[in-house]
């Protein structure tokens, strides 16, 4: 890995195209917004697998994805890397259970636990 493919790379590209376009100041950090926007791109991901787009089609939608995603992290101001970090040691001490003949990794609460 080349220093150029960093997070730090990653999020300080991400952040000058949200400087060149003054997002801060032009509602391109809304929260509702990016939300908007996430849900258009995972839509565009769905349509790549379900219509067979090619895979290079859905590495350039799924990229659009991970820069919004950065791109949230840098508006809503919490560091992306950490999160990952603390949410993926959550996830490895999580069962797995097949359902519906897929596996699901959850924390399976029961219904009546609460």
């Amino acid at each position: 890995m080349s220093d150029d493919d960093s997070y730090e790379a990653m999020l300080a590209a991400v952040q000058a195209f949200h400087d060149k376009h003054d997002f801060k100041n032009t509602g391109g950090e809304d929260m509702t917004y990016r939300v908007a926007l996430m849900a258009e791109e995972l839509g565009e991901i769905s349509a790549c697998v379900t219509k067979g787009k090619d895979k290079a089609q859905l590495g350039e939608e799924t990229a659009d994805l991970l820069i919004l995603l950065i791109g949230t992290a840098i508006a809503a101001d919490f560091d992306l890397r950490a999160a990952f970090w603390k949410k993926m040691d959550v996830l490895m001490k999580r069962q797995s259970r097949m359902v519906d003949g897929r596996i699901r990794v959850s924390e399976f609460r029961d219904m009546g636990a609460e």
